[in-house]
Formats: structure tokens, sequence, C-alpha cells
């Protein structure tokens, strides 16, 4: 414990600012109905277009509704494609990473091909393209129907299951050819138990690396999508609409419509970012807080 507290205290401050942004960013989410003053769909025509003040801090839009409130309730369309997607693209991609690794073979060479092909178109285009293609309305798959939202944070996560598919496979492939490895194969130990507990753990690092750093990604990804009509609809507030409804106003005058949902995308971004490079360094082992935990 002793050597972890000497290595988050090398991690640089750049680090410790974006970790901080993330849970201020995280905990506007969670505790939204606390946190914003005005319901966030309610529309005050006679409060329509309102300037920042003492009581509409971030001003009003053109329904009168509070863009403050709006854009603490838009994080969590944000972060849940951001995560949500995080978390299937591990799940798919580690999966298909290991069992490539391992097995080797042709099975080998078509998971990976597989993971080529999709990783090959970028992954914005991919999901206009999918989206539009299904619209915006709710998808079903068998009993169960998915809404838009939903739809999204999956879609997301199969387009980032590529890059976790490539990270597993590039680690577990040396890890595979590793003496313990062979070792625990002679010992009869099954298929299931080494992959799980001896090769995946020492493929964890850059996997959590790489997802601190996709999260950034999903939320710019969320606000493309719903910035063309194709990601959370109206009235539910989303940074991309509150952004596609606020482009008339750069020209009119309304400057805080643009600026507010703008920059709450880029500071949430560069956050990940910054926690993402932290994360990273404590992993490195050429870096001095590795060395210190090791």
């Amino acid at each position: 414990m002793n050597r972890w507290s000497q290595a988050l205290r090398a991690v640089d401050w750049t680090g410790w600012l974006g970790a901080a942004f993330v849970v201020l960013m995280l905990g506007s989410a969670v505790f939204a109905p606390f946190i914003a003053p005005f319901d966030p769909i309610e529309v005050r025509l006679e409060d329509r277009l309102a300037a920042p003040d003492a009581v509409h801090w971030l001003g009003t839009d053109q329904a009168g509704r509070d863009v403050f409130s709006r854009i603490i309730y838009g994080a969590r369309a944000s972060l849940t494609v951001g995560i949500g997607a995080v978390v299937i693209g591990a799940l798919i991609g580690v999966s298909a990473g290991l069992f490539a690794a391992y097995k080797g073979g042709l099975g080998d060479q078509l998971v990976m091909r597989i993971i080529d092909g999709i990783a090959a178109i970028p992954l914005l285009v991919w999901a206009i393209a999918i989206v539009g293609i299904l619209g915006v309305g709710p998808v079903q798959i068998g009993p169960v129907a998915l809404p838009n939202e939903a739809k999204i944070v999956l879609l997301v996560g199969v387009l980032f299951s590529p890059v976790f598919g490539r990270v597993t496979y590039a680690v577990a492939q040396r890890v595979v050819r590793a003496d313990f490895v062979k070792a625990r194969l002679l010992q009869g130990a099954r298929h299931r138990d080494i992959v799980l507990g001896d090769i995946l753990p020492n493929c964890l690092s850059p996997i959590i690396v790489q997802a601190t750093l996709l999260v950034a990604i999903g939320i710019v990804i969320e606000a493309s999508v719903s910035f063309v009509g194709l990601g959370v609809q109206p009235p539910s507030p989303s940074w991309g609409t509150m952004l596609s409804d606020a482009r008339s106003a750069i020209y009119s005058g309304e400057w805080w419509l643009p600026v507010f949902p703008g920059l709450a995308i880029s500071l949430t971004v560069v956050g990940f970012n910054l926690l993402g490079d932290a994360v990273r360094d404590l992993f490195d082992p050429r870096s001095e807080a590795r060395t210190l935990v090791a």
C-alpha cells in the first residue's frame, strides 16, 4: 500500500486535474436531480433566450429551458454512452483477443481479419451510417425493445471491440508463449483457468489504459450522432442536441447557447484524456510511478 501511495504521488498534476474533472462530471450525472435548479425539459416561454444571470446561471434556450440544468442532465447521456460502450467493447474485444491468441491457427486468422475489417472504417462513420440505417426508433431484438440510447451504446460498444481485441491479442500472444503458461499446461490445468487466471491478468494494464481513453471518444461519438439528429431525441437533454439547436444562435447573439455545451464536451473529453495519460504512466514500466509500484 505504501508503494502505491508513493506511485500516486508521482503522478503528474495534470492527471489529478483530469481525475478531478471526471469525478465532478460523474457526480453531476449521478446526482443531477439534486444539483440541477430547474426541470431540464420544462418549457417557460416567458424566460426564452435569457442571458446568464443570478437565476439562470448559464442562460436559457429558445424554449426558456435552463441551460445549466440541461447540461447537468445531458452529462447522463454522454457518460452512459461512453462508459457503457467501453464495457461492451471490452467484453467483446478482450474475449476475441484472448481466444485468437490462445487458440492460434485458423481461428486466430479468422478473428483478427474480422477485427481488421471493422477497424478499417472510422468509428464515427460507422456510427452515423448504422444509426442512420436503423433509424431513431426502438429496435426489436426478440422480446426486448431497445430504445435509441441503448441502441447507440450497443453499437458504439461493438465498434470499440476491435481496439480492445487488438490490444489484448498483442499482449496475450507474448504471455501465451511464456514458460509459466507452459508449466500450467503440463500441470493439467484447464484451458479456462489458464486464460482467465494467468493470461488475462497480465493483459489488464493496457486494457485499462485503452478503456479510459475510449470513454472520451464515446462521448464525442454520442455528441456527433445527437448533433445530426440520430442520437438522444428531444426533449431529452444531450450536449450534441443542444449544440445542434444552437447553430442559429451563433449569428443572432445568444452566444451562451453553443458555448456552454461545447465547453462541457471539450472539458470532459480533455479530463478523460488527462486521466488516461496518468493511468498509462502508472502502468508504464519506464515511468517513475510504475517503478515505485514495482
